[in-house]
């Protein structure tokens, strides 16, 4: 079940009309019932379309009321079910503290997606709260709208969550959040200024190094998921590189020797121990002071991730490292080949199986990283 959260600013877009240039301060006395609602329309507008699609495999988690486009205590929003997750501090109007704690439960909840309905004031909000914790995509309403985070209409925000539950190839990537430069504003010039990122899922396709006939070159692509890599790994941190030519690309990057079939141990780009059994990994997770990370990928075809020729890793060294720090990595043409099923785990241990079920992170080259979901079951 792909977990979707909703934030509607229902404020958003209600200062146009009024000829202001944004809703910060908007007194909603002053706004035409004829004009109220908007946000919420536009919401829904999405959430029909994810609805007549995928109505049995997304449920949506929000803040009650106008803040999700339904009424306290509803179960459903446009035909989807809905979890409430709080509520506004006002039934009778909302502020921007909603919207970050919105933001902040929402995260809490571990919603594979964030959709948020505002202008760039929401952005900012949402920003502030969480940062780069949850991906989050904007379905423009506001006024201000200069952030780098939105799609480009209801409906093609709707495309990108139902590309993401059918398996597609969905981008990561961090957008500008960006609102107006208020002094540079009241000395009469239009500027944007620069408040933070959010991670934003984008459509994605073939890239980089794209062949005439739309396949990647394999080296290529395998050079610049090691360089992403490599370019990323921090001092005093031990990388456990897993097995596979993919990640044997890391190694060869770093002028190390690979055990193409086992396991590796990088600590300040040196080879610390290679070709390691599972006692021994663990001995050098629990030893080692500082972070921890796992670099592994998925089975071609096949698309298992845990399970499949890295039973080095044990379920309490899965636990030990903590499904946040590993690093998953395979080519796009690995994962097309799927056609659209799961990236699979299999550790022998359900409830942690369980646990690792929903949407991760995966590095597909240089800078360049997709969302792909994660099922125990196959379905």
């Amino acid at each position: 079940m792909f977990k979707l959260g909703l934030i509607v600013n229902p404020l958003a877009g209600l200062g146009g009309p009024l000829a202001m240039k944004g809703s910060d301060g908007l007194d909603i006395s002053a706004v035409p019932n004829s004009d109220r609602g908007r946000a919420g329309a536009r919401a829904l507008r999405c959430l029909a379309k994810i609805s007549e699609e995928v109505a049995t495999k997304v449920t949506v988690f929000g803040f009650e009321g106008d803040m999700s486009a339904n009424s306290a205590g509803a179960r459903e929003v446009a035909g989807l079910p809905f979890v409430s997750v709080g509520c506004p501090e006002s039934a009778s109007h909302t502020t921007s503290s909603d919207t970050q704690s919105a933001a902040l439960a929402l995260s809490a909840a571990g919603v594979d997606l964030l959709l948020f309905v505002g202008g760039d004031g929401t952005a900012r909000d949402i920003c502030s709260a969480i940062g780069l914790a949850t991906p989050c995509l904007g379905v423009p309403a506001g006024v201000k709208m200069h952030s780098g985070v939105y799609a480009v209409s209801p409906e093609s925000a709707a495309d990108i969550v139902l590309a993401l539950v059918s398996g597609g190839l969905v981008e990561l990537g961090e957008g500008e959040v960006r609102d107006i430069d208020e002094e540079a504003f009241r000395a009469g010039v239009v500027r944007s200024k620069y408040f933070g990122e959010l991670l934003v899922p984008r459509l994605g396709g073939f890239l980089q190094h794209v062949k005439s006939g739309g396949r990647e070159q394999e080296e290529l692509v395998l050079t610049d998921i090691a360089e992403h890599i490599t370019e990323g790994m921090e001092a005093e941190t031990l990388y456990v590189i897993g097995p596979g030519s993919t990640t044997e690309a890391i190694m060869t990057h770093l002028g190390l020797v690979n055990t193409l079939l086992g396991f590796d141990a990088v600590l300040n780009n040196e080879l610390l121990a290679g070709d390691l059994s599972a006692d021994q990994l663990a001995t050098l997770v629990s030893k080692h002071a500082g972070p921890v990370k796992a670099v592994i990928t998925a089975i071609g075809g096949q698309g298992h991730i845990l399970g499949r020729g890295n039973q080095q890793l044990t379920p309490a060294l899965i636990r030990a490292i903590g499904r946040e720090n590993f690093i998953i990595i395979a080519t796009k043409t690995k994962i097309s080949g799927l056609g659209g099923r799961p990236l699979l785990v299999d550790s022998n241990d359900p409830e942690l199986d369980a646990e690792w079920q929903g949407y991760i992170s995966l590095v597909t080259g240089y800078r360049d990283v997709i969302m792909y979901r994660v099922s125990a079951s196959g379905d």
